[in-house]
């Protein structure tokens, strides 16, 4: 046994390349029929995993309605309450009523559903790890450097402040991409303005600092897999931008980690997952949590989801990130030293989804 790991161990440069070189992804291997998944995808156990039973069902994610989020003042700071209390202590909530029609959720999702079926050949066109590229097409943006790779296959664009044409992205779900993304910017300002309100500050102070400026899409598939408890569709990770909308169809897979228990996050049709990012979490100066989430792999699939992460991670720009001066004193001072989004966002791409928070490597001592 052994030496059956020192020997996959020592092959695993050679698989992970093989592996890169199909161009098929992890949908490829599912469509040639494999029924044991590749050691390169295979994790060790999660000791948190035996942290199940009755306590996980006694916490669910907070749901908050955004309809009266207009209708009077009344209603509007207790959303705004609703929101605060969910970001110091879950840093996930759900929305709902959120002004994104249902038809535009479920034609997103029928979009990605259509790009990834595609057939191989056709896809291969996307299919790279250049990252300066307009599209991104591959299977694991750390295939290369994590210590295992997930059961999921992604395509990744920045939609806003400069967007792709509309020929650069995918036929499939072009239409779709782009009015989705309207939608979502169009949402993403008003969190900001329920967070920055949240905070005690000016209703546009988070959004005039830049959190709103840059809308990133990652757009996963998690194929059906033959051994769903040997492997994950992603690792136990934190978002790195400000603030991640995420949507998710109704097979659900998505766990946060709560007070040491995975806590699933079940699918709720017409809601959309907002989650606090790392950035978010250093300049709020750890008063908003950005918490460690997981997709657990499943024998049915595919599952298709669409992140949006808020980071001007693409913007060359000097701008320096530290915790907000209105939020720090003399008894809660700075907790991270000051970083451009790109410095931030080059680390943590540096490292992959190693299960570290690279909040850390910001941290004053």
């Amino acid at each position: 046994m052994e030496a059956a790991i020192l020997t996959s161990y020592s092959n695993r440069r050679s698989e992970l390349e093989a592996f890169d070189d199909t161009k098929a992804g992890v949908k490829g291997l599912v469509d040639a029929g494999v029924e044991k998944i590749p050691n390169i995808f295979v994790h060790p156990p999660d000791p948190l995993d035996n942290n199940s039973g009755g306590k996980c069902k006694e916490f669910s994610i907070p749901i908050i309605d955004l309809e009266r989020l207009d209708k009077d003042p009344k209603s509007h700071q207790e959303i705004v309450d609703k929101v605060l209390c969910a970001s110091e202590t879950f840093g996930f909530f759900q929305v709902v009523n959120h002004g994104i029609p249902v038809a535009v959720l479920e034609e997103m999702l029928h979009g990605l559903h259509r790009f990834f079926e595609q057939d191989t050949e056709v896809k291969k066109q996307f299919y790279t790890r250049d990252y300066t590229k307009k599209v991104v097409y591959n299977t694991n943006f750390d295939l290369f450097s994590a210590p295992a790779a997930n059961w999921r296959d992604t395509f990744l664009c920045f939609m806003a402040p400069s967007p792709p044409q509309p020929d650069e992205l995918p036929a499939p779900c072009r239409d779709i991409q782009m009015e989705y993304s309207k939608q979502t910017m169009k949402l993403g300002i008003t969190l900001f303005e329920l967070l920055s309100k949240a905070l005690g500050l000016d209703a546009n102070y988070l959004k005039d600092i830049g959190c709103a400026k840059g809308l990133g899409f990652a757009c996963h598939c998690y194929p059906p897999c033959p051994q769903p408890e040997l492997t994950l569709g992603a690792t136990k990770h934190t978002d790195g931008g400000f603030l991640t909308i995420l949507l998710q169809d109704q097979i659900g897979g998505l766990q946060i980690l709560h007070q040491d228990h995975w806590i699933d996050v079940p699918p709720l049709p017409g809601a959309l997952i907002v989650n606090i990012g790392d950035l978010l979490q250093l300049i709020t100066n750890d008063r908003f949590k950005s918490v460690e989430h997981r997709v657990v792999a499943n024998h049915i699939g595919p599952r298709v989801s669409v992140a949006c992460f808020f980071s001007s991670a693409l913007m060359p720009s000097t701008n320096l990130y530290g915790p907000i001066k209105e939020l720090v004193s003399e008894h809660n001072p700075p907790k991270y030293r000051e970083t451009t989004v790109q410095d931030f966002a080059s680390y943590s791409f540096s490292k992959g989804l190693d299960g570290k928070s690279p909040l850390l490597h910001f941290r004053l001592s």
